[in-house]
């Protein structure tokens, strides 16, 4: 590795761990300016819209859960969403409660998981979990069971907490028991205690003094935060558009150094989804708690320094345990426990809000229920782009930093995002090549 100060350096790593998937990052500078950044994408693609073709549309939440072990909850809500749509179905009351239930206990389990166990070592200055449960095992064994807290609601709605294998296309294959959902309450209200002392861990953790201006996208539900879909998708620079329009909007464009696309608006370019995304367009609509934990960690109704992300996080966590035990509370079994989705010919578009932000899901059916094209769009695929730009202005004024040193910013400032390449747990190489 060459020494600060030299006229061409480079900086590698070669498997950054504690975000999901396999890539690289090149950092190019020339003359003292940050000439190009790349976050490249190399892991093979694996064609899931290619393999719906030819499927019938009731095969679509099992296959597309095995896109993520992560948030598989968030690609079945989308795709189950989008196929109800193209054949006129809406679901009841109840059903739609018990899903958002689902998709709270996911929040849950993936924020915990990120938040304690990819991105906290970062502050800490640790290397890894390992090194902060030697310090620390106290604050380790807390998010070891808010993530539990998380899986139990997966597992008991779900049927399993990875890959739930009770959805299917109108609701579920079996309703759980009021009584099996009651017996979640005390570690859900533990739960929730540990996620307020979680907001205040996170909120004394020293963040660098960076904002980004990138338009935030999210969905935008009536009267409560955006989880599970509904309502249309809104932005800080000003489009409002419906979730059926996001194609109009939306465009997604390969890139030389990425097997992922990049998508952007059509004429107003790159924009970011996510926490910090939902959060600053939809703070309003915070449940009490979760408003009073954002405000005593500092955090105004607008988040714009993608460090304090963390903290954003751990206000969803409290804001999911907090509805999940409001939804248990009033949760009666719906009979039946789906609706019947009979095949027609036509187009259906779902978007919710996964962990990492909008998954949108668009599926055109023939007259028998098999699916002749579909398209999913990814939060990662939408903010690779926004990643990018935020890099380049990070390193520009950090030129004259230690290739050690900024290797580890870097880490740090892409791990900000959560970005979700696969389920695999080894995602970079960053390459900082100074001439």
């Amino acid at each position: 590795m060459s020494h600060k100060g030299s006229a061409s350096r480079t900086l590698r790593v070669g498997a950054l761990s504690r975000v999901e998937g396999e890539g690289a990052m090149v950092v190019r500078v020339r003359r003292g300016r940050v000439d190009r950044v790349e976050l490249n994408i190399y892991e093979p693609p694996r064609f899931f819209e290619a393999l719906l073709r030819g499927r019938a549309h009731t095969e679509v939440p099992d296959i597309t859960a095995r896109i993520c072990g992560i948030c598989p909850v968030a690609y079945q809500m989308s795709a189950c969403q989008a196929v109800e749509a193209a054949c006129g179905v809406a679901v009841t009351r109840q059903i739609a409660g018990l899903r958002r239930l689902l998709y709270c206990g996911e929040w849950i389990e993936s924020h915990a998981l990120h938040v304690y166990f990819l991105h906290a070592p970062d502050f800490l200055g640790l290397d890894g979990v390992i090194e902060m449960a030697e310090r620390d095992r106290a604050t380790v064994e807390r998010g070891l069971q808010l993530k539990r807290a998380g899986n139990a609601i997966v597992n008991a709605v779900g049927g399993r907490p990875i890959h739930p294998v009770n959805v299917r296309v109108g609701g579920f294959y079996r309703a759980p028991a009021r009584a099996d959902l009651l017996g979640l309450r005390e570690q859900l209200r533990w739960a929730r205690e540990a996620a307020l002392d979680t907001v205040a861990w996170t909120a004394g953790f020293e963040a660098p003094d960076f904002e980004h201006d990138h338009d935030y996208v999210s969905l935008s539900q009536p009267g409560r935060y955006p989880i599970d879909g509904g309502g249309r998708l809104v932005s800080s620079a000003g489009p409002d558009i419906g979730v059926a329009e996001f194609e109009d909007h939306v465009i997604e464009e390969q890139v030389p150094h990425s097997t992922a696309l990049h998508a952007h608006w059509r004429d107003r370019g790159p924009y970011l989804v996510g926490p910090l995304a939902r959060y600053s367009l939809n703070h309003h609509l915070l449940t009490p708690l979760a408003a009073e934990a954002a405000s005593r960690a500092g955090l105004g109704p607008v988040c714009r320094n993608p460090f304090r992300s963390i903290v954003v996080r751990s206000i969803e966590i409290v804001q999911a345990c907090d509805e999940a035990l409001a939804l248990i509370d009033a949760y009666e079994p719906p009979d039946p426990p789906f609706v019947d989705v009979p095949p027609r010919a036509g187009r259906g578009h779902g978007c919710t809000e996964a962990p990492r932000g909008a998954l949108y899901h668009r599926y055109d059916l023939a007259a028998d229920g098999t699916i002749v094209a579909a398209r999913i769009v990814p939060p990662t695929s939408q903010n690779q782009a926004a990643i990018e730009a935020d890099l380049a202005r990070f390193v520009e004024p950090r030129l004259d930093v230690a290739n050690e040193e900024l290797t580890g910013q870097c880490e740090q400032a892409i791990r900000n995002y959560d970005p979700c390449i696969s389920c695999a747990t080894h995602f970079l190489d960053v390459e900082v090549d100074r001439r």
